[in-house]
């Protein structure tokens, strides 16, 4: 299994996609299997964002100035979707915006997913070396287990808190 902190996000995007295309499949199904699929995206974009504002992200500000504009944007990014996943986490499937609200972090997070993988990592690529996309991949993956797995959990809340107060 790789380290490099690209693919091991680039894997997590491709976890993320399947899961939005099962609900995308299931939205006209039985509300079990819809509230099943968004537990299991709201536990794959938790842990997902928190390794991304915790390590990556951090890094990337630190070792690349240049690309503090990107960072800042993917963090807002990030915390619109902290948003709508606390919104989902309180919800049944039965409710009648269950769907509606899904869809739109869908849509959301697919847009950042592709802007992180046509623009953004091809510049960290490009500017850092492997060495330093493993070491930062190993960082991700040590934190990974003790990583929020629901948007409610209290390392998620204070993530998404520190989007606002930042």
């Amino acid at each position: 299994m790789s380290t490099d902190a690209i693919v091991l996000l680039k894997e997590d995007h491709k976890e993320m996609r399947r899961l939005f295309k099962a609900f995308q499949d299931a939205e006209e199904g039985p509300a079990s299997q819809r509230q099943k699929l968004v537990d299991q995206i709201l536990e794959a974009l938790t842990v997902h964002t928190y390794l991304e504002n915790e390590v990556m992200y951090p890094e990337v500000r630190r070792l690349l100035p240049d690309l503090e504009d990107d960072i800042l944007e993917s963090y807002e990014e990030h915390h619109v979707a902290d948003v709508l996943c606390a919104e989902l986490a309180g919800m049944d499937a039965t409710d009648e915006r269950f769907n509606a609200k899904t869809t739109v972090l869908i849509e959301n997070v697919t847009h950042h997913v592709e802007e992180e993988e046509e623009e953004w990592f091809p510049k960290v690529r490009d500017a850092l070396g492997r060495k330093q996309l493993q070491e930062i991949g190993e960082r991700m993956i040590a934190l990974r287990a003790d990583a929020p797995r629901t948007p409610t959990a209290p390392k998620a809340i204070k993530k998404a808190m520190d989007a606002v107060t930042a």
